[in-house]
């Protein structure tokens, strides 16, 4: 997840606005293929809800799952995930700062080992735009961490996620700190097929599968304007910073107020087009 100096994780609000996350992981779980005796890394765990269905597997056997994760709010609700599953004897996680740049450098972590290395919806948090060209030094990173012949396995916002949302988000920030400015807060980073082929392609890597998809979703229990005031963090403190509180709500409500024609799905609720990158890749 984002950021080192501020938390916008909550886990309450995730339930409530993006509890469809991990819910909607089964392809990129399948693809995982998680045994019992598997050593996992996943990196951006969240509150935890995937980890609890691994660790039952990796209770049958002697795996282990490592989780990290930048947001001490989501490592505290893993750690309780799993506890109250009864897998926390297969389970830990780990509070460290994620960015292209600094999980080589990562603390409280095995240096290698791992058999499977596994991301869902973490990704473009961790790539953000101004760091993207060090995404070859991430994946070198977690490719040393790994097995000779071990597994890489992660799902991310493809190109054209998100667009309605981002849009709106930029459109009603820029109005109150500028066009830059919103662009500055924009925390995403959501490529294609291609790119990631460039990064994992001759650099001790075989891409096994890699594909984009169009997923519809229906918004959360929150709607969009549950999802504004999660996701949107970085859009909303920037405003805040320039343009203050009062702004801020501005904000919220111009956007929701749009998005909320845009994404009427005709039967009572909202639809959000999010785009799913997933990708298999094995070590070389």
């Amino acid at each position: 997840m984002a950021g080192e100096k501020n938390d916008n994780w909550s886990s309450q609000e995730y339930q409530h606005s993006a509890a469809f996350v991990p819910k909607l992981a089964t392809k990129v779980v399948q693809w995982l293929d998680v045994g019992p005796d598997d050593v996992i890394l996943d990196i951006g765990c969240g509150d935890g809800l995937l980890d609890v269905e691994f660790g039952h597997v990796l209770a049958q056997g002697k795996g282990f799952l490592h989780g990290i994760d930048a947001s001490p709010a989501m490592i505290e609700a893993a750690t309780e995930a799993v506890a109250a599953a009864g897998v926390q004897s297969n389970c830990t996680f780990h509070g460290t700062f994620l960015d292209a740049n600094s999980l080589a450098g990562a603390p409280s972590l095995p240096r290698d080992g791992f058999t499977k290395a596994f991301s869902n919806a973490a990704l473009h948090w961790i790539l953000r735009p101004e760091t993207a060209a060090a995404a070859s030094s991430f994946f070198a990173a977690v490719r040393d961490r790994l097995v000779q012949g071990g597994t890489l396995v992660f799902e991310m916002g493809g190109l054209g996620n998100v667009a309605e949302m981002r849009t709106a988000l930029l459109m009603a920030s820029a109005r109150r700190v500028g066009m830059a400015r919103a662009v500055a807060a924009d925390p995403w980073f959501f490529p294609d097929e291609a790119w990631v082929r460039r990064q994992l392609e001759g650099r001790g890597w075989e891409v096994e599968k890699v594909e984009r998809e169009w997923r519809p979703t229906k918004a959360g229990e929150g709607g969009v304007e549950g999802w504004v005031r999660l996701m949107g963090k970085e859009f909303l403190r920037a405003v805040e910073e320039e343009a203050g509180k009062e702004a801020v709500e501005e904000v919220v409500r111009e956007a929701a107020e749009a998005l909320r024609v845009v994404c009427d799905d005709g039967d009572g609720g909202e639809m959000i087009s999010y785009v799913r990158l997933r990708c298999l890749a094995r070590k070389l």
